[in-house]
C-alpha cells in the first residue's frame, strides 16, 4: 500500500476522550471574553484570558482554576492545530511536580554512578534541600577546578516573554553573583550560514527580514523553495508569531504564477500550490553541485549578469576559473552536476534558462547548511543570485528566511521592547552571541568540549582551547534530542559530575540530571511579548492562564533564589517583582512612541486590554532587501571588508582552512548517498515536524495524530520497502554504525527513492539505558547522525549528513516509556 499523507496510529485515545469530556478542547471554539483586571499577577478562577506562545497567541478558558479551553487569537487568520498540544502540555503525565535528586548522587554525592544517568530513580526532596544543594556545588566547582568548571550553554527555545528568558535568567544570575562558567555562541539552526554570511553579505542574513510578500506577488516570476517547506514552519515564532506568511504564501498562489519546489521529499508546501507546483527531487547533499551547474550554464550561454558582477560584487573572477575547470581541469557544468545529483543535465540547464527568463526568487531553507560543508551551499546560493543580478530589485534575489517566524511580513512601525539582560556584554543585533562568561564555545561542539579538555579548535578565524567543565545547569532546552550521535553524546555526558536541569517536563535530558527542578510553563506566570518575529504587529501581555501546578516556581523566582544564597539577591532582582518587570519594559515602549510625538495606551489600560496593535507601513509592504545598496553602493555599502558581495573572501583565504577555500568550492562530505565513502544505501532525511516545536510537544496528545505504531513516522518511497519487504503501518528498525532506532513506516512517492525521513525531536527512549548502542524504542533520528562541525569556519551541526538503512522490525516490541513519568516522580 502507498500513500501521501498519514493519521494511522495504535496510541490509545482513552486520555484525549477523557480530555474532550472533561475539558471541553476545541482549538477554534468561541467563548465570551473576560479579561484579567488591569495590574493582576494573579490568574483568574473563572474567565478568558488572552496569552501567547512559540505557536500563536490564544484565549484561555478557565472554569474552576482549571484550562479547559484554547481558541486561536481572532486577528490570527492562520492559528496552528499546535494549540491543542499548548493547552495538553501542562497537564501531561510528563510534568516535573516536585524537586529530585537522583537517588545515587543523592546518597553518595557528586559524580558517583554515572552511567546510571536515564535509569537510576529520583527521590523527591524540598526546595530548599535541592537550592543547596546547587549552591554548594557552585562553590565547589569555582573552588576546586575554577571559573571555566560549570557550563551554562543552555540552548534551546526556551519560552517566549521578554521577563521569563530562563537562559538570560540563568547566565544572570551567574554574571552577578560572580560565578564563573562557560558560554557558547551560534545556534543549531543557522550555524554555518550565521558565520559565513558575514563573510559574504555583511550581515547575519539568516535572521533579517525579507523582500516583503506584496513586493514578490507583484514582481516574481518564478519562485523557488530549495530546501524548503514553509507551510510547516511557519506555524512556529521564536516570538509570538502573527502567521502573516500564510497570507503571502496564499497571495502567490492566487496569482497562478510557478513555484519550484528542489527537495527530495514532496512536501506540504508542494501540495499547497498544486498544479502550480514543480517538484524536482535530487539526492540529498547535491545542492551546491547543481547550483554549480546552473551557475555553469548561465555562464556558457551567456545569460548571466556581468554587468552586476563587475559593479555589486568582489571577487567572481577568482571563482570562474573554478568554475570552469580552468583551475583544477574540471568543469562544473550540468553534467558533472547530474552525475552528483542525479537531476539529468539538460533540467538542470532548463532551470538555469528559466532563471535567467525573468524576476526568480530564491528562497532556501536552512537544511542546505546543516550538513558537512554547509558553508558552501549558502555562499554558492547568493553566487548564482549574483550571477542572475536581480538582488535589490522588486521581486529577485534570494532569501533565507521565508520559511521562518513568517519573515517577508510587511513590518509596522511599533515599539520595540527590551528584556532582562544577562548581565553580561551583548553584541550588537544578537541576544545569543553574548560576551559574557569566562569561556565561550560554539554551541555544537559541547560534546567535542567534553572529550578534549584543553585542546585547540579552529573557530572563524579564532584558534581556541576547549576548557574542562564539570558541571552543567541546563534551561529552555533539550541536548538528548537536538544535539547528534546521541551514543557519544552520552559517554560525554558523564563527564559532568553534577547536571542540573530545570524544565516542566521529564524531558531525556531531565531523565539524565542528577538534580531537576520543576519550573511553570509560560501558562503559569505573567509576561509581554512582541507579536511577529518581523512584522512587530502589535504587544501582547502574555497572562498567566492558571497558578502554578504541583511546587513549580518561575525560572525568575527559582533564579532570584539562588542569587539570593549567593550573596547577590538584590542584584540579580534590582528591587522589582514579576509585573514591576514588565511595567519597567512597557515603558521604553512609551518613551519610544514619544520619541515618534505618538502616544500608546498606559500600562494599565493596555493589561486590561491584553494587546496592543500598529499598523503596517507602507514602507513595511514595499520593503526591499537590499535596494538601497542596489541604488548606490558606495553611499549604501555592504558590511563586508569590500562593501560589495564577496564571491572571493580574502579574509576567508587568510584563515586557510582546508575544509572552507575563499570561494564556494564542491567538496566530498563525511558520506553522501551514492558517494565514493558511502557505506549504507539510504540517506536518512531529519525534517522539521508537522506537529511540534523540534522536540516541544512530543509529550502531548498532538502525538496521536502522527505515530504509527506508537512510534516517529519514516516515509519510505515504495521502490525501497518492496526490496526490503516492509508494508505501510509496520514498525521499523532504522540503523547505521552510529545508533540505531524504531520508527512506524509510511510507504509513499512523495519520496525519492534512496532516502527515508523520520522528523527531527523525537524524544530519546533508549530500552537499555546507559548501554551503548541500546535501541531507541520511540524514534531519534539522531541517534543515526554524525557529530562534526560544518568545517573549521564555523563549526556548525551536520544534523542532515545521515547514511543508514532501515529493515523491518521482527523481534519483541519494546514498550515507549518515555511519556510516563519516571519511578518516584
Amino acid at each position: 500500500m502507498t500513500r501521501t499523507v498519514s493519521s494511522n496510529s495504535t496510541t490509545s485515545m482513552t486520555r484525549r476522550r477523557f480530555l474532550e469530556s472533561a475539558a471541553s478542547i476545541t482549538a477554534l471554539a468561541a467563548v465570551a471574553p473576560s479579561i484579567l483586571a488591569a495590574g493582576a499577577a494573579r490568574a483568574a478562577t473563572n474567565g478568558e484570558v488572552i496569552s501567547g506562545s512559540h505557536w500563536g497567541a490564544f484565549h484561555a478558558t478557565v472554569k474552576d482554576g482549571r484550562w479547559t479551553d484554547i481558541r486561536g487569537w481572532e486577528k490570527d487568520a492562520h492559528p496552528s492545530h499546535q494549540l491543542e498540544g499548548v493547552l495538553d502540555s501542562v497537564y501531561s503525565p510528563t510534568r516535573i511536580k516536585y524537586p529530585m535528586v537522583r537517588r545515587s548522587y543523592l546518597e553518595n554525592g557528586p559524580g558517583s554512578n554515572v552511567e546510571t544517568r536515564g535509569s537510576d530513580d529520583f527521590v523527591r526532596v524540598s526546595w530548599d534541600e535541592a537550592l543547596d544543594l546547587i549552591t554548594a556545588e557552585f562553590k565547589r566547582m569555582g573552588e576546586t577546578y575554577g571559573p571555566t568548571a560549570i557550563y551554562a550553554g543552555s540552548y534551546g527555545w526556551k519560552s517566549p516573554g521578554k521577563l521569563h528568558n530562563c537562559q538570560s535568567l540563568l547566565r544572570r544570575m551567574l554574571n552577578v553573583s560572580g560565578t564563573g562558567y562557560v558560554n557558547s555562541s551560534g545556534d543549531y539552526s543557522t550555524g554555518a550560514s550565521q558565520i559565513i554570511m558575514p563573510h559574504v553579505m555583511g550581515t547575519l542574513e539568516v535572521y533579517e527580514q525579507q523582500t516583503a510578500w506584496p513586493v514578490v506577488v507583484e514582481n516574481t516570476d518564478l519562485l523557488v523553495f530549495w530546501g524548503a517547506n514553509p507551510i510547516i514552519t511557519n506555524q512556529i515564532g521564536w516570538v509570538i508569531p502573527d502567521h502573516g506568511g500564510y497570507e503571502g504564501l496564499q497571495a502567490f498562489k492566487d496569482t497562478g504564477k510557478p513555484v519550484l519546489f528542489i527537495d527530495p521529499v514532496r512536501t506540504e508546501s508542494a501540495d499547497f500550490f498544486g498544479d502550480q507546483a514543480e517538484w524536482i527531487a535530487p539526492k540529498p547533499q547535491s545542492d551546491l553541485a547543481m547550483m554549480m551547474g546552473i551557475a555553469h550554464t548561465l555562464y556558457e550561454e551567456g545569460l548571466h549578469d556581468q554587468a552586476f558582477l563587475d559593479e555589486y560584487t568582489s571577487g567572481f573572477d577568482r571563482f570562474l576559473p573554478y568554475l570552469t575547470g580552468e583551475s583544477d581541469g574540471t568543469p562544473k557544468n550540468a553534467e558533472w552536476a547530474a552525475e552528483i545529483s542525479g537531476i539529468d543535465a539538460e533540467t538542470i540547464r532548463g532551470l538555469a534558462r528559466r532563471f535567467a527568463d525573468g524576476t526568480t526568487m530564491l528562497a532556501s531553507g536552512w537544511s542546505l547548511q546543516r550538513q558537512h560543508m554547509g558553508e558552501q551551499r549558502h555562499w554558492m546560493l547568493v553566487t548564482l543570485a549574483c550571477m542572475l543580478g536581480k538582488i535589490g530589485l522588486p521581486g529577485g534575489g534570494f532569501g533565507l528566511s521565508y520559511h521562518y517566524s513568517s519573515g517577508g511580513s510587511p513590518s509596522a512601525d511599533g515599539p520595540v521592547l527590551p528584556g532582562i539582560t544577562d548581565g553580561g556584554k551583548a553584541v550588537e543585533g544578537a541576544a545569543w552571541l553574548t560576551e559574557s562568561g569566562a569561556a565561550s564555545i560554539p554551541v555544537a561542539r559541547v560534546v567535542d568540549m567534553l572529550e578534549n579538555p584543553g585542546k585547540p579548535f579552529d573557530f572563524n578565524g579564532k584558534n581556541e582551547t576547549y576548557p574542562d567543565t564539570r558541571m552543567t545547569y541546563w534551561v529552555g532546552g533539550n541536548p538528548l534530542a537536538h544535539h547528534q550521535d546521541r551514543n557519544r553524546m552520552i559517554k560525554a555526558w558523564r563527564k559532568f559530575e553534577t547536571v542540573v536541569v530545570q524544565d516542566f517536563q521529564w524531558t531525556a535530558t531531565a531523565r539524565h540530571a542528577d538534580i531537576v527542578l520543576p519550573a511553570t510553563t509560560s501558562y503559569e506566570r505573567n509576561d509581554v511579548e512582541q507579536y511577529g518575529d518581523y512584522s512587530l504587529k502589535a504587544i501582547i501581555a502574555m497572562k498567566k492562564v492558571i497558578e502554578p501546578m504541583y511546587e513549580a516556581r518561575s525560572d525568575f523566582d527559582i533564579f532570584a533564589d539562588l542569587a539570593e544564597r549567593l550573596g547577590a539577591g538584590d542584584a540579580f532582582t534590582e528591587g522589582k517583582d514579576e509585573m514591576a518587570w514588565l511595567q519597567e519594559f512597557y515603558k521604553s515602549a512609551e518613551d519610544q512612541a514619544k520619541a515618534k510625538s505618538s502616544e500608546i495606551p498606559s500600562f494599565d489600560d493596555f493589561w486590561e486590554q491584553g494587546y496592543l496593535e500598529f499598523p503596517v507601513t507602507d514602507a513595511g509592504r514595499n520593503f526591499v532587501r537590499y535596494a538601497d545598496f542596489r541604488e548606490d553602493p558606495l553611499l549604501e555599502p555592504l558590511g563586508t571588508p569590500t562593501g560589495l558581495i564577496e564571491i572571493f573572501s580574502r579574509n576567508i583565504e587568510k584563515m586557510g582552512y582546508d575544509d572552507c577555500p575563499p570561494h564556494p568550492t564542491w567538496i566530498e562530505p563525511l558520506e553522501r548517498l551514492d558517494g565514493p565513502d558511502a557505506k549504507y544505501p539510504l540517506h536518512v532525511a531529519t525534517s522539521h515536524p508537522q506537529s511540534r516545536l523540534h522536540s516541544q510537544l512530543c509529550g502531548t496528545i498532538l502525538r496521536e495524530n502522527y505515530t504509527v505504531a506508537g512510534r516517529e513516522p519514516c516515509l519510505i518511497n515504495p521502490a525501497d520497502a518492496e526490496a526490503r519487504g516492509i508494508a505501510d503501518g509496520d514498525v521499523v528498525r532504522v540503523f547505521n554504525d552510529r545508533g540505531q532506532t524504531l520508527a512506524g513506516a509510511i510507504v509513499t512517492d512523495a519520496i525519492r527513492p534512496g532516502v527515508i525521513r523520520v522528523n527531527e525531536g523525537g524524544w530519546y527512549d533508549p530500552v537499555e539505558p546507559g548501554v551503548d548502542g541500546s535501541l531507541c524504542a520511540y524514534g531519534d533520528i539522531n541517534m543515526l547522525s554524525p557529530d562534526l562541525g560544518t568545517s573549521k569556519l564555523a563549526q556548525g551541526n551536520c544534523g542532515h549528513t545521515v547514511l543508514g538503512d532501515v529493515e523491518k522490525f521482527t523481534g519483541d516490541l519494546p514498550e515507549v516509556k518515555v511519556f510516563d513519568t519516571p519511578a518516584n516522580s
